[in-house]
């Protein structure tokens, strides 16, 4: 089912407001039922089918995913990421001026990027192996059964 103009209206203002009454009013239904209509509107599968398709995409959007996680710490680690400083310099008669310059990150925020790379792909977990048995209580269960088949 398509969403009439006004609906789709609710629907934006809802998702900005998180209020239904107040999304209800600014896209146009009455004061006096605003209260009524937001509620009801919220209850119809087509318009929480869109909300929810809405709230998706902008969760989407906002949150960084794995991949674009290691490019960027990747990036940091082979120091290809800068960052801005600010360098004093004096000028003389005790005068300094202040100036912001680029630079690679530095050493130890690499080792850091590094480090979150290397526990991402487990590099640097011991390995130990274990060997044993598992008692899965299967043979009493087995045991009971014979007992009540008797």
């Amino acid at each position: 089912m398509k969403l009439t103009p006004k609906q789709k209206a609710f629907c934006d203002y809802y998702i900005e407001t998180g209020n239904a009454t107040e999304a209800a009013v600014r896209a146009g239904y009455s004061k006096k039922t605003a209260r009524f209509i937001g509620n009801e509107n919220l209850t119809k599968p087509n318009i929480k089918f869109y909300i929810d398709g809405r709230m998706g995409s902008i969760e989407d959007e906002r949150i960084a995913k794995a991949d674009e996680v290691l490019k960027h710490l990747t990036s940091a680690m082979r120091g290809e990421i800068e960052e801005d400083v600010v360098v004093v310099e004096g000028e003389g008669e005790g005068c300094s001026s202040a100036r912001v310059i680029r630079k690679e990150i530095g050493a130890k925020d690499r080792i850091k990027a590094a480090e979150l790379l290397g526990k991402r792909y487990s590099l640097f977990t011991d390995k130990v192996e274990i060997d044993g048995t598992v008692d899965t209580g299967l043979d009493k269960l087995d045991s009971i059964l014979d007992q009540l088949k008797e």
